[in-house]
């Protein structure tokens, strides 16, 4: 990485700016352990060897994964701490890192900010330890977004399968059939607004990874990543579709403007106010706990098709964990790694609702026979498994993904709140993108 592009991104991060774009990493102030690359072997030792870790996640699943892991080996002790949830977190590891102290060993990265550490070298490629061997164990989104270059900076934790949340009682109170294309979603939420309902097809007020995840549906590539290599192009066929489509919502008033996971927000979804929502496969416990007098109002179906007949899919959240490159005892962090997210620890979290990113689990008949309550006693991880079959490939963000999402509101959100077109609006995102790739030493086209 040439020293240009290091001051850039040391310069942002003081600005204030949200990046995840680190230091050349500094020194643990652990005590003992290997801060070097290690091998398979160098992991069993470390197990045997014992020793403490400190892991950065907001997941509450991983509270039992730690308990369990501790119990199976008694000589290791892991911190378990709260460092804030996605960007709060980002920001306070960044710090971290450039301070020289107070880096944890592990840290939960969701797969959009992967990138942005892995280039500023705060995070340890993980090949050596043998995470390539892992290939096949995860199905392909989620296995594609902890790779970066020729490196493996993270395993994958949970994935994000897109699927359409609907609520039943609304559709079949309005007469309406479940949308299986975009134009048919249009035209369902044209018909409950012209039935004078109380309800809209959705809420929308504009966010960056819903929109990079309806593109990544279409097939289109708008970033394209090498290294320090970046392209940026929003001008493509399925940018278009997308942004036409979406366009006549906008311009009929076709969607609600409450903003997602707020008070209004789940009372919304609640009251039947929001009619769909389509995400990630990991909505489901977030129903559970935040709408529950909804329950058996609401049912899964697939993600509608920008072609009809088509299956394509996208992934819309998730995260990995990842290994830091200032951690003095990288083999034990990759041993817990290997743990919650290839070993025992699946099935932990599993059971407290988490939504896997691992092949096994995604084809086993236990998993997608669970009759979901909440959905009508409808098996829903079998529309789960099979968008996550169906996420199209190639995908990739930006390796400043995360501070490109920090300006989405600024300009295609506008399209939103004024005369600004989503066209216009994502032109826009890709002129600013490109210029502050730029200006922090990426070769940006």
């Amino acid at each position: 990485m040439s020293k240009r592009l290091r001051r850039g991104l040391v310069r942002a991060t003081a600005l204030g700016c949200v990046l995840g774009l680190g230091l050349t990493a500094c020194g643990s102030d652990d005590e003992g352990g290997s801060g070097g690359s290690g091998t398979p072997e160098d992991v069993e030792a470390a197990l045997e060897e014992g020793g403490k870790i400190t892991v950065w996640a907001w997941e509450p699943t991983l509270e039992q994964v730690v308990d369990d892991f501790e119990a199976e080996y008694p000589n290791v002790t892991v911190e378990l701490v709260n460092a804030g949830t996605s960007q709060d977190q980002y920001t306070a590891l960044q710090n971290a890192v450039d301070a020289g102290r107070g880096v944890p060993d592990v840290a939960q990265i969701e797969y959009y900010a992967l990138g942005q550490f892995a280039i500023g070298e705060s995070l340890a490629d993980l090949t050596s330890f043998g995470a390539d061997e892992l290939e096949g164990t995860y199905s392909p989104g989620p296995w594609n977004s902890v790779h970066f270059g020729e490196g493996i900076y993270g395993l994958p934790m949970d994935s994000g399968p897109m699927a359409m949340f609907y609520n039943k009682t609304v559709f079949d109170e309005n007469n309406i059939e479940v949308p299986t294309t975009w134009d048919e979603y249009v035209e369902a939420a044209r018909q409950l607004r012209e039935n004078d309902s109380d309800s809209y097809i959705a809420a929308d007020t504009g966010d960056a990874g819903a929109t990079t995840s309806l593109i990544w549906q279409t097939g289109d590539k708008p970033y394209t990543v090498d290294g320090t290599n970046v392209s940026i192009d929003f001008s493509g066929e399925g940018v278009n579709q997308y942004a036409d489509t979406w366009q006549q919502m906008i311009d009929e008033n076709l969607f609600t403007d409450v903003s997602g996971w707020t008070d209004q927000w789940y009372q919304a979804l609640a009251d039947g106010t929001i009619a769909t929502l389509v995400t990630g496969a990991w909505m489901p416990a977030n129903f559970e706990s935040g709408v529950p007098d909804a329950s058996g109002d609401w049912r899964v179906a697939p993600m509608p098709q920008w072609e009809e007949g088509g299956t394509a899919s996208a992934e819309n959240g998730g995260s990995s964990l990842a290994v830091t490159e200032a951690s003095g005892r990288k083999a034990l962090a990759y041993a817990f790694l290997e743990y919650a997210n290839a070993g025992d620890g699946i099935q932990t979290r599993l059971d407290q609702g988490a939504f896997p990113a691992t092949t096994a689990e995604l084809e086993s008949e236990e998993f997608l026979n669970v009759e979901f309550e909440y959905f009508g006693g409808q098996q829903a991880n079998k529309v789960f498994a099979e968008s996550a079959a169906n996420v199209v490939e190639g995908w990739q963000y930006l390796p400043y993904q995360v501070y490109a999402n920090s300006i989405f509101n600024d300009t295609v959100g506008q399209a939103y709140v004024s005369d600004l077109s989503l066209r216009e609006g994502l032109t826009d995102w890709q002129d600013r993108s490109v210029q502050y790739g730029q200006e922090q030493g990426f070769t940006v086209e």
